[in-house]
């Protein structure tokens, strides 16, 4: 029944995206703030480069980007071929580096509202509008990848990768995987009376979350995400903030049913990443063989400890009390979960910088098209814990490794995140250094003259 659902919608959105145009408009009115061409020779002279993994920028370097990788870099002039196509882009001592990543991205709930999502009368056609909006604008924002872990977006992926849409690269995970009154759960008791003409939940059925309890119906939920293009797959492991029904210190599925899932993507050549904050969680996802960590505020010493020993990944958000919260009803049973998380967030940090945890970085953004805009602004607010060299790094080459471990999986083939000759051509020319100031990131209109993704130009305010 499931996947009956999501073959449905899927042919839904696949046609709502056919009308959309590479720019997001109709073909007799182009986009005047998205430009977008088919790959050619471009050749970026006289920029300083930030190449991912250094702590301070290049001498003045010239830049080759042929197709949709970097061919050569030099601090000489570089010679290029008579009669061939070739954009020059003077840099003038800006800053050229890498597009920055995203590592935990909801493209179907980033621009749609907290009502819109639990609805029952969830409209797939705004959903997605909202999607295809949200994921133009990330783009636009300077994030040329991200990995989406929760939603129905396989169908978007491809629009965007065929040039049918204008977003990142999206490393999709489909729908989260919760057990019966987990994290992905949004029926009401009222819905757990099933008769012979119980449906599927609206959330369960456009896709967001699937519910599965026990090994079997982990094995299949897993499995369908696989067919369906999933590059990793995601479970709810512990309690969450915007659930109703399970607190946070609650740990969910059993750690046979973990291994299940693990076992089941592991014959597909990748990984399983879980949502979990508490030591518990967390330690019985880690037994089961997930190799990565959503989150993970509320972790303790003990844990980093067995983190660091098993090289776990641990995906964590700069959540804190401060204008990025997720917007949730003061003096809620939700709102009370999200200050509890918040104030374990320093504490996590110093942890994960403890023990040198790999350390991803991402948003976890919902329901508010304003906090989405300030995707650039939460990630310079990482200086609160590292030095903006760290912080960027981070947002780059080391979210890249962890793009890169979903290994056979990965529709991308080829290397993300840096500044080198053969990187795929993901790059940002930037108005400063950011190294010196980060919170250029937090303005990308005025601060971001030249986007690049794929070798193809998104945005060029040089032109």
């Amino acid at each position: 029944m499931q996947f009956r659902y999501q073959i449905a919608l899927g042919a839904l959105i696949l046609a709502l995206i056919g009308f959309i145009t590479p720019t997001g408009c109709t073909p007799s009115q182009p986009s005047p703030s998205v430009q977008s061409q088919e790959p050619t020779s471009i050749l970026f002279t006289n920029v300083r480069i930030f190449n991912g993994t250094s702590d301070q920028l290049s001498d003045l370097s010239n830049v080759l980007v042929v197709g949709n990788k970097i061919k050569t870099i030099s601090k000489t002039p570089i010679a290029t071929a008579s009669g061939i196509e070739l954009t020059r882009i003077d840099g003038n001592s800006r800053t050229l580096m890498p597009g920055l990543i995203d590592n935990h991205v909801h493209l179907f709930m980033i621009n749609s509202t907290s009502d819109e999502f639990v609805s029952p009368d969830l409209s797939p056609e705004i959903m997605n509008q909202k999607a295809q909006t949200a994921a133009k604008q990330m783009l636009l924002r300077g994030f040329t990848s991200i990995r989406d872990l929760a939603g129905p977006v396989f169908d978007l992926k491809k629009a965007i990768d065929n040039g049918n849409a204008v977003g990142p690269r999206i490393y999709p995970s489909g729908a989260m995987i919760s057990q019966t009154s987990g994290h992905g759960d949004y029926r009401t008791p009222k819905d757990l009376v099933w008769t012979p003409d119980t449906t599927l939940s609206n959330t369960e059925a456009f896709s967001s979350v699937a519910i599965a309890d026990g090994v079997d119906e982990v094995l299949r939920t897993t499995r369908e995400q696989l067919m369906q293009g999933a590059t990793q797959i995601k479970l709810a492991a512990g309690g969450g903030i915007i659930s109703n029904y399970d607190p946070l210190d609650v740990s969910q599925y059993t750690e046979t049913e973990l291994h299940a899932a693990v076992e089941a993507a592991e014959d597909w050549n990748t990984y399983v990443t879980v949502h979990a904050y508490t030591p518990r969680a967390i330690q019985k996802a880690i037994r089961a063989g997930v190799k990565c960590i959503e989150h993970g505020q509320l972790m303790d010493e003990v844990t980093a400890k067995i983190m660091a020993e098993k090289g776990i990944w641990l995906s964590i958000q700069p959540f804190l009390n401060d204008e990025d919260a997720v917007p949730l009803p003061k003096g809620s049973v939700n709102h009370a979960k999200l200050l509890e998380i918040t104030k374990g967030t320093d504490t996590a940090y110093a942890l994960a910088k403890k023990y040198n945890l790999k350390t991803a970085w991402g948003t976890d953004s919902l329901f508010d098209a304003k906090l989405a805009a300030r995707q650039g602004a939460q990630l310079a607010k990482m200086v609160r814990w590292y030095t903006p060299a760290e912080v960027l790094k981070m947002a780059t080459s080391t979210n890249a490794e962890l793009l890169a471990l979903s290994g056979p999986r990965n529709p991308y083939q080829g290397k993300l995140g840096v500044v080198e000759e053969g990187a795929l051509a993901d790059l940002l020319l930037v108005n400063g250094d950011p190294l010196q100031n980060i919170k250029l990131i937090e303005n990308p209109d005025k601060n971001f003259v030249v986007i690049m993704k794929d070798g193809k130009i998104y945005k060029n305010l040089l032109k």
